[in-house]
């Protein structure tokens, strides 16, 4: 492996391990103390999670940790094909290694944080709400990354988005935004009913919101 390879593939590992952390043991930790810290609390880690491990390891990776805004990045021309692979294992690789930190370090609560959505309300409404929060966060992704002034602010506004998700739409869809951080305590648990849901609207958020970049702005980019 290339050695630029070898430093995305530890800085996705190691942030993906981190944003499983935060995500899952936010919930987790709040399941172990009959959930009296509430829904504030998770939203607050996720934000302070993922604004650290964005900080930390976005100058290596640009900081993906997410194998739907990792086709967002390719689909808007940020990402080459040949380094998907780098990615989608290295992302794989440090959910899996989260979730069983998270299991055996934090506790075996509440389904070690699983996605799921309401099913009080109609697939239509949580399957577009799924979407919906994938196309805000890759479009704050892509908005600080074509903006260059705004890239000091990346962190902050990547973790302020997913956690005012997670908050105002975790209630309807689950809003997870993530394959790997759905997939990991689904499999880890033995429950992975509604990955369905997980394996496809994070990829057509992310997708729609990349392609909207390609046409739009692909031609700055070329121009650097």
């Amino acid at each position: 492996m290339h050695n630029s390879n070898l430093i995305i593939f530890f800085a996705e590992l190691v942030g993906t391990f981190g944003l499983l952390v935060a995500a899952t043991g936010s919930i987790v930790y709040d399941a172990s103390l009959g959930m009296t810290l509430g829904p504030i609390f998770v939203a607050a880690i996720h934000f302070v999670g993922l604004t650290i491990v964005v900080y930390a390891f976005g100058k290596y990776s640009m900081a993906h940790f997410n194998p739907a805004v990792t086709i967002g990045f390719f689909i808007s021309g940020h990402t080459q094909a040949k380094t998907l692979p780098v990615y989608f294992v290295a992302q794989a690789i440090g959910a899996f290694l989260g979730t069983f930190f998270v299991k055996f370090v934090i506790g075996d609560f509440a389904n070690l944080g699983l996605n799921f959505p309401n099913y009080s309300y109609p697939v239509s409404l949580f399957y577009g709400v799924e979407i919906i929060a994938t196309i805000m966060l890759m479009g704050v992704i892509l908005t600080v990354v074509h903006i260059k002034g705004l890239n000091k602010f990346a962190g902050l506004a990547i973790g302020a988005i997913i956690a005012l998700d997670v908050y105002f739409l975790g209630p309807i869809s689950g809003a997870s935004m993530n394959p790997i951080r759905s997939l990991s305590p689904a499999i880890v648990t033995g429950i992975p009913e509604d990955l369905w849901l997980y394996w496809s609207a994070p990829f057509i958020g992310s997708a729609i919101a990349g392609l909207i970049y390609h046409k739009k702005f692909s031609h700055f980019k070329n121009q650097e």
